[in-house]
């Protein structure tokens, strides 16, 4: 989904003599949480003419930022029949608007996530002994409309040496949304995937598996969609009520963390698909030389390189 272009259709309809906010258009989109993506979806807005970005203003009436610099908003709004005083539209409530036509795109991709979410396994589906581990990564350009570069990098279970590395590119259609990494990065990580060789024993991705609103984060996404048993490992907490090492969603454990290395701040572990959350943990661990696991830490590094390689 090419959710920069219909957050665009979404601003396109505001009338002449309107303004609308970051979170009328992320409501419009499906869910008010995405109301900072729609301010960095503004910003990488490639023509001001064609697509009026500077009709979007803070909650408050207060303009906010423009990538032409505020001076050209003001000209832009005033030109549009708006006016200001100190920095603050006239009349607020009277010119907002938020009537948009829309089919609620992320409504979809919620609905989507938990019926997803009902084919999660949680406990060990795979088969002995573990002989390799795969860890897939992505790395992304300052500008969005720029390729984006997924990383696979599998290791021996023994040895903890590299047996196979890929790369694939593709453009970033999607904003980061916390709850949405899955539809962000699965179309780079799908072209990276199609290219191994030798399927892994268990594959570990950078993101969370069943620690996640909808119990369907990018490593559960990606385990059922491929039929692989994945681990989930994110650098920061998604949501749930951390005691100890565990952290617990109503009461059920969701996640593990664990500090590897010189690490000051813990990594969150989490069962994407066909693998218990004790069993995540415990190969986690394992392979946490430094503090990610060696297959994310190798394929973090080998996805840096070929952004910069590709440019």
């Amino acid at each position: 989904m090419n959710l920069f272009e219909y957050n665009y259709n979404i601003v396109r309809q505001i009338p002449s003599g309107r303004v609308s906010t970051y979170g009328a258009v992320a409501e419009a989109l499906g869910d008010k949480r995405a109301a900072r993506a729609v301010g960095r979806m503004m910003n990488q807005n490639p023509d001001a003419d064609s697509m009026p970005c500077f009709k979007i203003v803070y909650r408050d009436g207060t303009l906010g930022g423009f990538g032409l610099g505020i001076h050209d908003k003001i000209r832009r709004l005033t030109k549009d029949g708006i006016t200001i005083t100190d920095g603050k539209i006239d009349d607020f409530p009277h010119v907002f608007f938020q009537n948009f036509k829309t089919n609620y795109p992320l409504h979809q991709l919620q609905a989507q996530q938990k019926q997803l979410s009902s084919s999660v396994l949680v406990h060990d589906d795979f088969s002995e002994p573990i002989e390799t581990i795969g860890g897939v990564d992505v790395a992304y350009p300052k500008n969005e409309f720029e390729e984006a570069c997924a990383a696979y990098v599998a290791v021996d279970n023994k040895t903890q040496k590299i047996v196979e590395r890929h790369l694939a590119y593709e453009p970033s259609l999607f904003p980061y949304i916390p709850g949405y990494l899955a539809y962000r990065e699965t179309p780079v990580i799908d072209a990276v995937l199609k290219k191994i060789r030798n399927k892994p024993t268990i594959l570990m991705v950078d993101g969370n598996g069943i620690l996640h609103p909808r119990r369907c984060g990018i490593a559960s996404f990606i385990g059922v969609n491929y039929s692989v048993p994945t681990i989930g490992v994110a650098k920061s907490k998604l949501l749930g009520e951390e005691k100890q090492d565990t952290v617990y969603i109503n009461d059920e454990p969701h996640a593990r963390c664990l500090k590897a290395g010189r690490a000051t701040k813990p990594i969150y572990i989490s069962p994407g698909h066909k693998i218990s959350l004790e069993t995540s943990y415990q190969i986690t661990k394992k392979l946490c030389l430094f503090k990610q696991p060696e297959p994310l830490r190798w394929a973090h590094t080998l996805a840096i390189q070929g952004l910069r390689e590709c440019r």
